[in-house]
């Protein structure tokens, strides 16, 4: 029994991958932004230089730059990139599990990936880049007999340019092109059948190993889209309203609009915020319970304890993870 509650214990992290709905609309999202991004790169700005090794750089850099770029951005754009940032500095991750960190490490990449992948595929499809960049690693010799034998790679390279080309060897052009694009292509398929047999793979895994019905997963799902919406209305209010009280006393008074008097007055004051409390709910938060109630957050971990006047046993309890 000791070996089965470890294993749920830890497995049960890896439902981080895919916590909600709003997850997959997200990464809809991003990969047809991404799809739209590829399109206008490919009409507008692709220029293959059409010279020996220059057209495998190019056509490399065509497909890995932006990928690289779009995983940057998708890391920096993830809250819980910086959740793990501030563990590791608040508490030095000294009770994050290892599983709990390979699920929270692969939920930032999970979604980080989603762009760049998409980048990728729609490259290879399309087949520009690849075509430029292995045209000039043909071989001769498979392009039949007519064409000339003493024709190194220096000519082949031009063949994306077509105006840099013989006359005479033009023709040859559509052979090389359309095969090619078909390697490309077929890796980009490839592609495409392997992302959806490890996404198929880890939604299942999801599944299995989940420590929620499905009904609770999607109140969590709820609970924290709602939380969030409300805590950074709430902290811009309290922001503003602290922001015009010390302004006030600087000056005397402080100029505001109709809307934020009224809120002024409903609000006679506000207290500024300890960093002992801000520091309580930030960071990484995996699910717990307290005597079966669940604790979805660490605001709602830090309420429940607050209630109860528990400091020591809310502290201890804030670093646990394992």
């Amino acid at each position: 029994m000791a070996a089965y509650a470890l294993v749920t214990e830890n497995f049960k992290f890896v439902s981080l991958f895919f916590k909600s709905k709003d997850v997959m609309i997200f990464n809809g999202l991003i990969a047809l932004g991404t799809v739209a991004s590829q399109t206008a790169y490919s009409v507008f700005a692709f220029n293959c230089p059409c010279s020996p090794g220059r057209n495998y750089c190019y056509g490399l850099a065509a497909i890995g730059v932006p990928a690289l770029a779009f995983f940057l951005v998708g890391i920096m754009m993830n809250k819980s990139t910086w959740d793990l940032v501030s563990e590791c500095r608040l508490r030095n991750c000294r009770k994050l599990s290892g599983a709990a960190a390979f699920a929270l490490v692969g939920t930032i990449i999970g979604r980080a990936v989603v762009a760049p992948l998409t980048w990728v595929v729609i490259s290879l499809l399309q087949g520009q880049a690849y075509t430029c960049a292995l045209s000039e690693f043909v071989d001769p010799s498979t392009l039949g007999k007519d064409f000339p034998s003493d024709m190194g790679s220096e000519v082949i390279a031009k063949f994306p340019c077509q105006g840099s080309v013989p006359t005479e060897l033009q023709r040859f052009w559509d052979e090389i092109e359309r095969r090619l694009k078909y390697e490309s292509q077929l890796i980009g398929w490839l592609l495409v059948a392997g992302m959806s047999v490890a996404v198929f793979l880890m939604l299942c895994m999801k599944r299995c190993s989940s420590p929620f019905g499905y009904l609770q997963e999607d109140y969590w799902s709820q609970y924290r889209s709602n939380e969030k919406t409300l805590f950074q209305r709430t902290a811009a209010v309290h922001a503003q309203l602290l922001a015009a009280e010390n302004i006030k006393s600087f000056f005397g008074f402080v100029a505001l609009d109709k809307e934020e008097k009224e809120l002024l007055a409903e609000h006679q004051s506000v207290s500024p915020i300890c960093s002992t409390d801000w520091n309580r709910v930030t960071g990484v938060y995996l699910y717990r319970e307290k005597k079966g109630l669940p604790l979805y957050s660490r605001l709602n971990k830090w309420a429940t304890y607050s209630l109860e006047h528990n400091v020591e046993a809310m502290d201890k309890e804030m670093d646990t993870f394992s």
